[in-house]
């Protein structure tokens, strides 16, 4: 079962539980069925990475590790902070809002 999630690619979101709460960051991918989403500069781990080519690295390297979605929320630059979001109809379009301002996320 595949579950919908409430952030999408490019989405500002802030972390709201872990060790990496507070951290904001842009989403980079969305795995729905996992319910985990990657954010930019946040849950680093250590990547062990041997050179498959020759003339290439191998090493340690930090990439972002995947974070659940519930664990992150929208953030809006209005409010500055965390909030959730609700649809908006902006004629035919469906545009989503913060939902205690009201500006457009």
């Amino acid at each position: 079962m595949i579950k919908k999630l409430h952030v999408r690619r490019d989405d500002t979101v802030i972390v709201i539980s872990g060790n990496d709460k507070g951290k904001k960051g842009k989403v980079l991918e969305v795995s729905p069925e996992e319910g985990k989403v990657i954010v930019e500069k946040v849950n680093i781990v250590h990547k062990h990475v041997k050179p498959r080519r020759q003339g290439e690295e191998g090493g340690i390297h930090e990439v972002e590790g995947a974070i659940y979605a519930s664990k992150v929320q929208l953030y809006c630059s209005k409010c500055g902070k965390g909030v959730r979001s609700k649809i908006k109809m902006d004629g035919d379009k469906k545009v989503r809002v913060c939902a205690k301002c009201g500006a457009a996320l």
